[in-house]
């Protein structure tokens, strides 16, 4: 039984390690992941880095490519527009249902992170900009009750992490428009308005960007 425990949280361990990675960049889209090196530097066994390959691999940060073995995952471009909207209809949905449980504290918290995004507009850096934005975002959902949408929504954002710097650099000059809906979902919490109406605020502020970046790509 505690070997089973020791592994459960050398992989846990593992798979931290090389999502902070990804998320991070130092594992760019397409890199090689080489087990066994993973191991070494870890100072563990292949066993719980492949525990973790497979966890990251369903959630979509890794893939299998034949010959070549597991590498970061290639996200195209119409993954991350269909990712795009699928995230916007579950954060609207996990917003909606945490607002009985969320707080003053919560709310502040959002404001916070949105007023150093807005501090942000001046000097723009398109990569820190786009980690606060999904800071705000699960600042809001991060007390839904849900645990089924909650986790989908978790895994969105993590679809989304082979392109977490070009979020904002494909389209800076949604930025300031996104602060602005920001300030808008919040002052709609603050009101207490229907929940409706607050999840497709949130629903129509991600496709909103999604409709910017398609947009761009066509203009390019």
């Amino acid at each position: 039984m505690i070997r089973i425990d020791e592994r459960i949280s050398k992989s846990e361990l593992t798979y931290d390690w090389i999502r902070e990675r990804i998320i991070g960049r130092e594992f760019n889209p397409g890199y090689r992941l080489v087990l066994g090196a993973i191991a070494k530097e870890l100072g563990i066994s292949v066993v719980p880095v492949r525990e973790a390959v497979r966890r990251l691999e369903a959630e979509g940060l890794i893939e299998f490519e034949r010959n070549v073995g597991a590498r970061v995952a290639m996200v195209n471009q119409d993954e991350y527009i269909d990712t795009m909207q699928t995230l916007g209809v579950l954060e609207g949905a996990a917003t909606a249902l945490a607002l009985p449980l969320m707080t003053e504290a919560d709310l502040a918290r959002a404001q916070a992170i949105n007023d150093s995004m807005r501090a942000m507009l001046e000097d723009f850096d398109p990569v820190a900009f786009t980690s606060l934005n999904e800071k705000f975002h699960r600042a809001l959902f991060q007390r839904c009750p849900n645990p089924h949408i909650s986790e989908l929504a978790d895994r969105g954002w993590n679809r989304m992490s082979g392109l977490r710097s070009s979020t904002f650099a494909f389209v800076p000059d949604r930025a300031p428009r996104s602060v602005k809906e920001h300030d808008d979902i919040l002052r709609l919490i603050r009101e207490n308005a229907e929940p409706l109406e607050i999840e497709l605020a949130v629903r129509e502020h991600k496709w909103r960007t999604v409709e910017a970046y398609r947009q761009q790509r066509t203009s390019s």
